[in-house]
């Protein structure tokens, strides 16, 4: 089992970055693919982007184009997202997510049900 907790979220201009960060309790941090899901008020939780096992791979929902970098460092037992050219419409709360697989390669996972673990959020508002 593992346990999340998100921080770096806040307050930021339209325009501006953020960098959050999703610390990972428990053993064997390297065995879980990692994911960012973010929800808005009234909205669906929505897939941000997901990173496999040794950090090899990475995949992004369709609305990132290329503003967000996700990454890992399995040494520190945490995943980041760093996010720039921030607008309103990324205004949610983020929650990191884990999902232990034996697949070492480029294995990256994009639906919520696909993931065993989540955080409790970390809000993210975008003033414009």
């Amino acid at each position: 089992q593992v346990q999340l907790v998100e921080s770096g979220g806040g307050l930021v201009q339209a325009g501006g970055s953020l960098r959050l960060s999703c610390a990972a309790s428990g053993r064997s941090f390297s065995s879980y693919a990692m994911g960012w899901f973010r929800q808005a008020p009234g909205k669906e939780r929505e897939f941000v982007g997901g990173i496999s096992r040794n950090g090899g791979s990475t995949f992004y929902g369709e609305f990132v184009k290329g503003r967000f970098t996700m990454s890992r460092d399995n040494a520190k037992n945490t995943v980041y997202l760093q996010m720039n050219s921030l607008n309103a419409e990324d205004t949610a709360v983020y929650y990191c997510a884990a999902r232990p697989t034996s697949l070492i390669g480029s294995v990256v996972y994009s639906e919520r049900v696909q993931y065993m673990y989540w955080g409790q959020g970390t809000q993210v508002t975008v003033s414009s």
